[in-house]
């Protein structure tokens, strides 16, 4: 069957813009476009609009342009997370698709972003922070940081080994180079048995004074011999 010309007057993706000429099936042109107002036939009449539909055409791009390139600015400075159920080994239950992406975008900034324009070359499959290229216009390109983190709650650190001391109280294990001190404390040595240690003399001690009757002993005098030096001449006369 043969096609019809038409000439679009709205933007369609995938078949055209404004003052395209487009040839199309006569059901789809007769069903669709001519009542939804998105086209019209090709006739000499109709070829004088043109001018005024590509007017429109570069209206719309413009405004199109300067949208997307406010919307970049403000998508590369947002952060966009996304929870996800994971295993106790941290392995991610399906992946993250564009479709996901724009989901939260809507949910949490509510920002409405076609998948489409959300580009990725495969589905997110691990936690962390990713950073996805968005083609918002054939001009416009930026990123959006999309973190991935886990619903599942970590699992518990295991309990630190302790031990028992001598009187049964527990403790933490010390580490002394591998091995575990079983010793207990050590006890410190009394100073008279450390070795090099000197042992502080006595005090001399206090004579006693004198009872009545008894003669006190005169201080000796500066170069009196001791009586013990007296008692050895005598015997070395005899």
């Amino acid at each position: 069957m043969p096609k019809t010309e038409v000439i679009l007057t709205h933007n369609i993706v995938g078949l055209g813009a404004e003052s395209d000429h487009v040839k199309v099936a006569p059901g789809y042109a007769r069903n669709y476009l001519f009542p939804q107002g998105f086209a019209i036939p090709l006739t000499a009449v109709n070829k004088r609009r043109i001018e005024s539909l590509r007017q429109r055409r570069a209206e719309r791009e413009a405004h199109e342009f300067n949208t997307m390139s406010e919307l970049s600015k403000g998508l590369s400075k947002l952060v966009c997370t996304i929870k996800v159920k994971t295993g106790d080994d941290g392995k991610m239950f399906g992946s993250v698709t564009s479709g996901t992406i724009a989901d939260e975008l809507k949910h949490l900034f509510d920002i409405s972003l076609d998948k489409r324009k959300i580009h990725l070359e495969h589905p997110i499959k691990t936690l962390g922070e990713h950073e996805v290229e968005l083609r918002l216009h054939p001009e416009v390109t930026t990123t959006l940081k999309v973190h991935v983190e886990s619903t599942t709650p970590l699992p518990e650190p295991p309990p630190q080994a302790e031990t028992r001391g001598r009187d049964g109280a527990r403790g933490p294990r010390e580490d002394r180079g591998g091995r575990e001190d079983r010793r207990g404390p050590r006890r410190e040595a009394p100073a008279e048995r450390k070795t090099g240690a000197r042992v502080e003399a006595k005090a001399p001690r206090a004579e006693k004074p004198a009872k009545p009757g008894e003669k006190a002993e005169k201080p000796a005098k500066a170069g009196d011999k001791p009586k013990t030096e007296k008692k050895s001449a005598k015997t070395e006369r005899k």
